[in-house]
């Protein structure tokens, strides 16, 4: 007998005929789809009936673990009948673009009422929503996990070490599902290593117990947005102006002696919060406080908040003062972002909560703009000279005319990369094109701006820009959202032009040229010459690489380790890939020199190749590049007139600041 006839037969002895018919049907049936769980609950613009406490004990150093305790009111109807509450884990972070919350470090979750241990189930659609089954009666629930943060940069960034620490409340909060985060009260409480000192946005309320802070009562959207720096190391340094609203820069470094910053220092971080003001003409905080760490252990991080920003720097940041440039356009790019991004923002980049999808279409503006007053600023306070960012300019306009990518694809499909890529490194960067609306963009400001001083025979500027849309409700610190469509507007209310299409054709067409025309219409030329600028001296000395692009075609460490290789550039086309390594140069040992030496000896049409010994993995090959142009380093030559115009310092009476 056949296995499939006795089996019928057996089925249809000990089941009946209709229980065989639908155990047949379900053996050929094709698999149908499971219905997915019923969708969170949306967040709705109501007060949440219940408030929050939360208090991270952030001592335990050794061991890098933040111990989490919540106390959370239930709304009164649940109290009463019970039933299921969620709550949620911030994952979609303002200034990340992207799903980023670190719920991969959260650990050792438990929900009591009282004494008693409740159940609890994560969302398997929404893994970052933790359902709680509430029984009838209970009021509160207490809340215990860990953040079990990196110990080291291969699990994530480290945002602790011996001797500061970097608090995110987005890492360290649970919230309840259903309500606009601007709809939730929270008293939060942060307990420090003993002695250590901090700075944050929140204001204490009342005296510091101990190594106990607790903070006045905020709504949660405020409390993450409202990170903390605390350090063993740290100075406060006051940097409030005329206005008399208060702004600190709070740095903690990895030993005192990295703070040792002095007066002309300081004074030219005051004259950045001035040039602010008089470009905004307005501020959107009650007060502002820079959060910068001078460090080699926390990880590297340059995040805006509405009335504070997280920034780490080179260790040297005051005491190599002259080897630094190339980072201190850092903290004039974060501070704009206070006025374009966190006050002014696109109506795709607000949500509700911090669960909500957000979609990043405006971002040329949100970054774009922001990059190009991060350089303006920093020239017009002194933080970099006007040499410098020239230098620094030259740089972009030279890097995004040899960016492959945009012979495919516009720089507008660039503003899904923080969703798309989050950020991990890329194989072929310059073809990919990765978050391009970032520098790209400041070209296109460049050349607006440049365009309007035309137009306008010199009687306005982007300037004007800055302080129409940026510069209203003077005081107020609530998101105003707009659409491109304003932008667009605003543009032309300052000098008539057709906008849209200028902007249309930059930014949302495939253009395989680079907008340089903000520097050719200046005067202004892209040139190259055999010697570095002093901005690629100290961009190369920070990121410990040395730079080849522009001859033949990547970036290498001090290992001599390839970390970015040009799309159809010289070494591209010999096959070169990232991560090989090179052994030697003309059969000599790699170093940066040898290698320097050699492109400068195989310069002119007769010379011989440069000849490189690779590692790759366990496998070593050779590879000629005939190569023959020298070493090539940006810069800009040509009528510089406008250019230093740009980035002179503003005064009050020239700056359009309204009475």
């Amino acid at each position: 007998m056949k296995l499939y006839h006795r089996a019928a037969l057996l089925c249809s002895v000990f089941l009946g005929l209709d229980l065989c018919a639908v155990a047949a049907q379900a053996q050929t049936a094709a698999p149908q789809q499971v219905p997915v769980p019923s969708p969170l609950p949306q967040p709705q613009d109501i007060p949440y009936p219940g408030k929050m406490q939360i208090s991270v004990d952030a001592t335990d150093l050794s061991r890098r673990i933040m111990s989490i305790k919540e106390v959370v009111t239930l709304p009164p109807e649940l109290s009463q009948k019970g039933g299921d509450f969620i709550l949620l884990y911030p994952m979609w972070l303002p200034g990340d673009h992207s799903p980023s919350g670190t719920i991969d470090q959260v650990g050792g979750l438990e929900v009591r009422s009282g004494k008693e241990v409740l159940p609890w189930h994560r969302d398997t659609v929404e893994v970052s929503a933790f359902h709680i089954t509430v029984p009838a009666g209970t009021r509160e629930l207490n809340v215990s996990y860990q953040l079990l943060s990196p110990v080291s940069p291969d699990e994530g960034r480290v945002v602790m070490t011996d001797v500061m620490e970097n608090i995110q409340w987005s890492a360290v909060s649970l919230y309840p599902a259903g309500y606009y985060t601007r709809q939730i009260p929270v008293v939060s409480q942060v307990i420090l290593p003993e002695g250590w000192q901090y700075g944050t946005a929140l204001r204490a309320d009342g005296p510091q117990k101990g190594n106990t802070v607790t903070f006045k009562s905020v709504m949660f959207n405020t409390l993450v947005d409202s990170p903390i720096f605390a350090g063993k190391y740290f100075r406060k340094f006051d940097l409030t102006q005329g206005d008399q609203v208060p702004v600190t820069l709070n740095v903690m470094a990895d030993k005192p002696q990295y703070l040792n910053a002095t007066h002309d220092q300081i004074a030219r971080h005051k004259e950045l919060v001035r040039q602010a003001t008089l470009l905004f003409r307005s501020h959107h905080y009650k007060h502002y406080d820079f959060l910068l760490a001078l460090t080699e252990h926390l990880g590297r991080i340059g995040l805006e908040h509405h009335e504070s920003s997280e920034n780490s720097g080179p260790l040297g940041y005051f005491t190599k003062w002259d080897e630094t440039a190339a980072a201190r356009d850092l903290l004039a790019h974060e501070f704009t972002h206070s006025w374009n991004g966190k006050y002014r923002r696109p109506a795709d980049l607000w949500a509700a909560n911090f669960n909500t999808p957000q979609r990043g279409s405006g971002l040329w503006v949100y970054e774009g703009q922001t990059q190009y007053w991060g350089y303006v600023l920093a020239a017009r306070s002194g933080l970099m000279t006007v040499p410098q960012t020239e230098e620094a300019i030259a740089d972009v306009a030279a890097t995004y005319s040899a960016q492959a990518g945009r012979k495919w694809r516009p720089l507008i499909d660039t503003t899904n990369d923080p969703i798309i890529a989050q950020r991990a490194p890329l194989s072929w960067r310059n073809w990919q094109r990765s978050e391009d609306y970032y520098s790209e963009g400041q070209l296109i400001w460049l050349d607006v701006d440049t365009l309007i001083r035309k137009l306008s025979h010199g009687e306005k500027s982007l300037n004007n820009f800055a302080g129409d849309f940026f510069g209203t409700n003077n005081g107020r610190v609530m998101p105003s959202t707009y659409w491109i469509s304003e932008v667009s507007s605003t543009l032309n209310s300052v000098q008539p032009y057709d906008w849209t299409a200028f902007l249309h054709q930059r930014v949302d067409q495939i253009n395989p040229m680079a907008p340089l025309d903000g520097l050719t219409r200046t005067g202004a030329k892209l040139a190259f010459s055999d010697k570095p600028t002093d901005f690629i001296k100290s961009d190369s000395l920070l990121r410990h690489t040395t730079d080849f692009r522009f001859s033949l075609g990547f970036q290498v460490n001090k290992k001599g380790i390839l970390t970015n290789v040009l799309w159809d550039g010289p070494a591209w086309n010999a096959g070169i890939t990232r991560d090989q390594q090179i052994i030697a140069v003309n059969n000599e040992a790699y170093s940066e020199d040898v290698l320097k030496e050699a492109i400068t000896e195989a310069k002119g049409k007769n010379s011989q190749p440069v000849v490189l010994l690779l590692r790759d993995s366990d496998n070593f090959h050779t590879v000629s590049l005939p190569y023959h142009d020298g070493l090539r380093y940006p810069y800009l030559s040509g009528n510089l007139t406008e250019i230093k115009e740009i980035l002179s310092p503003l005064e009050p009476e020239k700056s359009d600041i309204k009475q």
